[in-house]
């Protein structure tokens, strides 16, 4: 039957409809994207304000050992009633000065010995610290958020052309089995069987249209902007050259590299200097005081005096009783400590474990990969095939169908095997804290 090149070819330019649909003119590639999210995702944006903040806990932190420096001024109009008795003439003299009284000084007060401040000097540098090691691993996790969603729209309009060729590979099959028909060489039944299949083709493209619309808004949601036509995975799709590291190594690595897990261990320092700054409330503090003053006509009986001092000196203050604060506020620190020795373990344990899971997703996906793309070969030899079966009468129009479902069905898969191994490959780089831009690089590679 001539009318079945039609079909053969239809089922053979699947990959070419596909790329097609993608595009490639004005298109907006990973690392765009990327660039795009650092620029706009409220989130990562959140995060980067976050870490500017924490930095300034490092200067704060030193403000306690440095010289602090006051100066006041204060100047008064005064009106006075005074009234002085005189013994030699027995009589009282009422007077009413009227003047201006002023005062200025400045003060200059550094810090000897002043064990809090200290340990608020190292709690600051420490904070920073974890500040720093947060924003790192929130910028990993902008990388997978951004690989992810464009995965899931490339994944998702992948589907929809798919959906489309099928639909269309049916409404010709529908053709040839009318015109089949009315020459007496067809069934009502295939005709049937055709329209069933056409009608849940129709069905799963509308479903595939809106499941691209969400998965697009949501790139766009991450970016910051319509991100217009997508770069498809290219032809050439290969495996990375991995080092050869059992998951130990890699566990090993996580361990001593993760930046949540840093962070958290800083956070465990944190605590413990806590401690210590609340003991240090028993700690005597000695400052060094260095003052300068000028009073004119400080008061009534010097209205009409100006004086200036200068002085220096120490300044010692001894915490004697602060109704229990101090030991209430130590033991506090404490639990903190504890809580946070506690959160250590618990991020490990989560980081092992996500670590496990994209271990064995990269493994099992070189596998999947590989077997997916023998299963298409395959199923390209098996349409023709049945094409040649139903030529010489062997096999029926159903068969072949049946081998279109087939090839959709392992393109569709390896499609989603491909981008399952690229975000495993980020998802274990990530938990080993070893992910950077250069693997938004690598992988943008794959995307053309």
């Amino acid at each position: 039957m001539t009318s079945l090149g039609s079909l053969r070819k239809g089922g053979l330019v699947l990959a070419a409809a596909l790329l097609a649909a993608n595009g490639s003119a004005g298109a907006i590639t990973l690392q765009q994207a990327y660039e795009a999210a650092l620029k706009n995702d409220p989130q990562y944006r959140m995060n980067f304000y976050e870490n500017e903040s924490a930095k300034e806990n490092r200067i704060l932190g030193r403000s306690n050992l440095l010289p602090q420096v006051s100066a006041s001024y204060s100047a008064n109009r005064n009106i006075a009633d005074t009234d002085t008795y005189s013994e030699q003439y027995k009589i009282r003299f009422p007077a009413h000065p009227r003047y201006i009284s002023r005062s200025s000084m400045i003060q200059v007060r550094q810090p000897i010995l002043n064990l809090d401040g200290w340990m608020r000097y190292r709690q600051g540098k420490v904070q920073t610290e974890q500040g720093a090691k947060q924003f790192e691993s929130d910028t990993a996790q902008v990388i997978l958020r951004v690989v992810g969603a464009y995965s899931d729209a490339l994944f998702a309009e992948d589907q929809v052309a798919l959906s489309k060729v099928q639909r269309d590979m049916y409404l010709e099959q529908m053709k040839v089995n009318q015109r089949l028909f009315e020459k007496g060489e067809g069934t009502k039944t295939d005709m049937l069987e055709t329209q069933a299949r056409l009608d849940l083709a129709e069905a799963q493209l509308v479903e595939a249209q809106d499941n691209a619309t969400a998965m697009r808004d949501t790139l766009a949601g991450v970016i910051g902007m319509d991100p217009g036509t997508l770069d498809p995975l290219g032809a050439n799709f290969h495996f990375q050259n991995l080092p050869a590291k059992s998951f130990e190594d890699w566990r090993a690595t996580a361990i001593a590299r993760n930046p949540q897990l840093a962070a958290a261990r800083l956070a465990v320092e944190q605590a413990r200097l806590e401690i210590l700054r609340d003991k240090a409330g028993h700690a005597p503090r000695v400052d060094l005081i260095g003052t300068y003053s000028r009073d004119d006509a400080a008061s009534l009986q010097n209205y009409q005096q100006n004086s200036v001092n200068r002085a220096i000196g120490v300044q010692v203050n001894i915490p004697i009783y602060q109704g229990g604060a101090i030991n209430a506020t130590t033991r506090q620190a404490a639990a903190n400590w504890n809580r946070a020795q506690a959160d250590l373990d618990h991020r490990t344990n989560q980081v092992v474990v996500e670590l496990r899971k994209a271990y064995d997703l990269v493994q099992n996906s070189v596998a999947k990969v590989t077997a997916l793309e023998k299963a298409v070969a395959s199923s390209k030899e098996l349409m023709k095939a049945t094409e040649q079966s139903i030529k010489g009468g062997v096999r029926i129009n159903l068969d072949l169908l049946n081998a279109q479902q087939q090839l959709y069905t392992s393109q569709r898969d390896l499609a989603q095997a491909r981008y399952m191994y690229l975000l495993g490959l980020l998802r274990m780089r990530a938990a080993a804290g070893t992910l950077d831009d250069s693997a938004v690089r690598e992988v943008a590679a794959y995307f053309h």
